[in-house]
């Protein structure tokens, strides 16, 4: 029984990427908790607005943080799905398929199973989130010059852990009753990437239906 494995804090050691806080009482943290109020009031739309006199850079790495800790959640609870037998590819559906590469340590794209993909996905986030001088933490150390395209790219490619577990793993996430969270979480994210114009629609073109789905009834 799924429920009772999931419930007995069997799964909790599963999850393999610590959550990345946001210091208490810094202006981020007081930004998270903004986005928190106005998501609670279910317009979505207005949630992901860049709130009066607030820094655009700050918005997007107080949410692209929190969007890391949501999919790492989410990916968490079906890592027993996920494993080098059932996803031996990285793939979103039949017609998309991603092959690893980060620049630096790997240069020439590899293809690798699906867990391994994202084990390297999620550490190379956390690695941008966890560099001061990219995502600085202190009150007035300004963001790098590069810091938008840095925050594209790490958005980019966790679109692809939410790609990857709608095509390949719904059904777990059905019998687990994930799945109005996962939608939730899912549609926050893709009215936050296109109020800021973050990922370019090709890359989202493994989830466009579901995309028009879930933002249609929100124009």
């Amino acid at each position: 029984n799924i429920s009772s494995l999931f419930h007995s804090g069997s799964r909790s050691s599963k999850t393999f990427k610590p959550k990345k806080n946001i210091p208490e009482g810094s202006h981020q943290y007081e930004l998270l908790k903004h986005a928190e109020a106005t998501l609670g009031s279910g317009n979505l739309r207005m949630a992901v607005m860049l709130p009066e006199g607030e820094d655009l850079n700050e918005w997007v790495a107080v949410n692209t943080v929190d969007f890391f800790n949501q999919i790492n959640m989410l990916y968490g609870t079906i890592t027993d799905f996920c494993t080098e037998e059932s996803c031996p590819v990285m793939s979103a559906g039949p017609k998309y398929e991603y092959h690893w590469a980060d620049g630096t340590n790997i240069k020439k794209p590899i293809k690798c199973s699906a867990p391994k993909y994202i084990d390297y996905l999620m550490t190379w986030v956390q690695d941008q989130l966890d560099d001061e001088t990219l995502f600085p933490s202190k009150i007035g150390v300004p963001f790098p010059k590069n810091f938008m395209s840095v925050a594209k790219t790490i958005l980019k490619r966790l679109f692809r852990v939410y790609a990857h577990i709608y095509h390949q793993h719904f059904d777990p996430v059905i019998q687990l009753q994930e799945e109005a969270h996962l939608n939730t979480s899912f549609k926050h994210f893709i009215f936050f990437v296109q109020e800021f114009n973050l990922i370019d629609r090709r890359e989202l073109a493994p989830l466009q239906e579901l995309i028009e789905k879930l933002t249609s009834k929100d124009r």
